[in-house]
């Protein structure tokens, strides 16, 4: 029986003809919590789906040739195919096209204008249709663009209902600053109070210059304003004015999901839309940051749009979502980086889990013939590793409840990593030697296969396949299948007598060198990159290539070398980087600092034969994350046709961080 309810939603996404790894980013954490909800036992409502209206979309199906319907239809599709792949396990997806949907969303605007909260008049500003957004002249970026995408914006005059938002600005306020999870993180919440303290002006909520959207009914000759439309989603899709049983048993809502560029939306429209309806607010509205290149937050424009689709084919689901979930802290800012994405699969995946999986199987067909043996008296080593886990447990729990993904990965992945040592503390390749051991090598090996049913169970919320491959190795599949969260806290649940079945790893190690064969450093991530701006057919883009070539053989000036910021460093420390065989991690002296550098070196050069030389480095060149290491310049080196290299080094001793002229 349920414990209670859990509803959580994510932002219905405009239909975009690109997708982007971003376009993920929330709904495999929404998807995730859900997951974890269901496990202990709540009956959860997770919402997702597509914004079908405005004047956005339909300019594009013109530009397209198509009907706005038409065109939506077959972008959403794209949309539910991915989520399939990325195993989004939705309880509704909804799509503001609905005939439903469209029905309550006019009866919510009647209810508000019958209350007096919306009123006609006219509207002159500026207006951002790709955003959706009306601005006042203050609140504009420079140029007249928009604050929010950087992009040109429309003056508008048109005749038009508006909504009360000063009205409730102060109402809002003091449920914010009274309600300090309302809002999170805490940097967001002082964003949008800072916002509402400026002052709010009332907000268009009807056009009259396009058709696609949906009817005012008091008003033939007004569509509803997209946002108001699409806001309204989050109680639409749970019956509000259409089952009132299931609207009461969810709502509010526990938490939406939203990315950090609409938040304004979700937290001061759609609040004052609930309190003009005299409904609660949802209890918390948690603005996440952007998952961005190199080159910035990913868009068709720039194109440096990250295709999940090749990320899948490539590497699986799993390791994007481990990847999405575990790279960057929720809430903030990260980058997307395929070398960083490889060093996850092969350090985290395939060295501890896949490991710690593999040799423990391997050990219980060559001691046991492939029977998972009884436990017998536990030791304090034994004690420690299973303290260990019930400390996990707790850990992962208090980070999940503050949507804290990354580190309650973390907290996992310590305890595999304790697994691990556990092994080597135990030894059991000796106790394998000594026939009176039998039962102590049982104990041990049977601990190690109950730490991998808790670490299975634990990580069926973050990935759909891994789980259910460890169950099935270990022989007890459907047991992790079933395995709730109460479940996990008890020790000693794995049957013994049952017959493991050892299968291939089930994450092989990635060459990363191997993987971007024929791939310049300086565009590694750009494998990934769709070709979605220049529209270069394959001959037009090999030209293009093969022009680029050319153009770095043209002649620099001499102004252009002076930029140049050539410096005599020394080497104080070096070592191999894990996972690859050409790197090497450099901690250099500069003379007034110091900089951790990555060179291409390691085939040419031993790490200790480095310390103490004194090198030539580029010292105003932009940091990069190479294989996931941090670089804060480059060295010189010269090599020739025959693939030799040497470095570049000074004749006689000289201070170190002296200019190269």
């Amino acid at each position: 029986m349920a414990k209670d309810t859990f509803y959580i939603t994510t932002p219905i996404y405009y239909p975009s003809d690109k997708l982007h790894i971003g376009h993920a980013y929330t709904t495999v954490a929404a998807d995730t919590m859900a997951r974890y909800k269901t496990m202990q036992g709540f009956d959860t409502m997770f919402l997702t789906g597509s914004d079908e209206h405005g004047q956005k979309i339909e300019r594009k199906a013109a530009a397209a040739g198509k009907e706005p319907k038409e065109y939506v239809d077959e972008i959403v599709a794209t949309f539910k195919a991915l989520w399939q792949r990325l195993g989004i396990d939705y309880d509704y997806f909804i799509r503001t096209t609905e005939p439903r949907h469209e029905k309550v969303v006019q009866e919510i605007f009647k209810k508000i204008y019958d209350k007096g909260d919306i009123y006609k008049g006219k509207y002159e500003g500026w207006y951002c249709t790709p955003c959706e957004s009306f601005w006042t002249e203050r609140q504009l970026a420079e140029d007249k663009t928009c604050p929010d995408c950087g992009r040109q914006v429309e003056w508008v005059e048109e005749e038009s209902y508006f909504f009360k938002l000063s009205k409730y600005a102060d109402r809002l306020l003091e449920h914010i600053k009274n309600n300090p999870d309302f809002i999170q993180p805490e940097s967001r919440r002082n964003e949008m109070i800072n916002f509402i303290e400026q002052g709010l002006d009332d907000l268009s909520v009807s056009r009259t210059t396009f058709d696609w959207g949906i009817p005012v009914t008091i008003d033939d000759n007004h569509v509803i304003y997209v946002w108001f439309d699409a806001l309204s989603n989050y109680i639409t899709a749970i019956g509000y004015l259409t089952d009132e049983e299931n609207f009461n048993h969810y709502w509010p809502a526990d938490i939406h999901l939203v990315g950090k560029d609409i938040l304004r939306f979700h937290t001061i429209i759609w609040p004052i839309i609930l309190m003009a309806l005299d409904l609660p607010l949802p209890k918390k509205v948690f603005g996440h940051g952007w998952l961005l290149t190199k080159t910035g937050k990913m868009s068709k424009s720039k194109g440096n749009v990250v295709d999940p689709n090749i990320l899948i084919d490539d590497f699986g689901v799993d390791p994007i979502r481990y990847y999405l979930l575990r790279e960057v802290a929720f809430g903030t800012d990260g980058t997307y980086s395929t070398e960083a994405l490889i060093q996850r699969i092969n350090s985290d995946l395939a060295n501890d889990l896949g490991n710690l999986l593999n040799r423990t199987i391997s050990m219980v067909e060559q001691y046991f013939d492939g029977v998972i043996p009884e436990a017998g008296q536990a030791e304090d080593v034994d004690d420690d590793l299973k303290n260990f886990a019930s400390k996990t447990i707790k850990l992962v729990e208090e980070n999940m409840e503050k949507l804290r993904f990354t580190v309650a990965l973390e907290e996992l992945w310590n305890y595999i990593r304790r697994a691990n040592k556990y092994i080597d503390q135990t030894t059991p390749w000796i106790l394998a030697r000594d026939e009176d051991k039998k039962d102590r090598l049982g104990t041990v090996l049977y601990n190690l296969l109950e730490s991998l049913r808790i670490i299975a169970g634990l990580l069926k919320p973050y990935l759909i396949e891994t789980p259910y491959k460890i169950g099935r190795q270990m022989g007890v599949e459907e047991l992790i299948r079933k395995t709730s969260w109460d479940d996990l806290k008890e020790w000693g649940v794995l049957p013994a007598g049952t017959r493991v079945n050892k299968g291939e790893p089930i994450f092989p190690r990635i060459d990363l060198e191997k993987y971007f064969e024929g791939v310049e450093d300086k565009v590694r991530d750009e494998k990934i990159f769709k070709e979605d701006t220049s529209n270069h057919t394959a001959a037009e883009a090999k030209k293009a290539k093969a022009e680029a070539k050319n153009e770095e053989k043209d002649l620099v000036s001499f102004e252009e070398f002076t930029k140049l910021d050539l410096r005599v460093a020394e080497v104080l420390e070096a070592e191999r980087i894990e996972g690859s065989n050409k790197l090497l991690k450099l901690q250099v002296d500069l003379g007034e600092e110091q900089r951790q550098l990555v060179a291409g070196i390691a085939k040419h050069y031993q790490a200790d034969e480095l310390v103490g030389k004194k090198i030539i480095m580029v010292a105003n060149l932009e940091p990069a994350t190479i294989f996931g290491v941090k670089s804060n310049g480059m060295i010189l080196a010269a090599s020739n046709e025959e693939g030799d290299l040497t470095l570049t080094t000074v004749e006689k001793d000289i201070s170190n961080g002296s200019k190269v002229k």
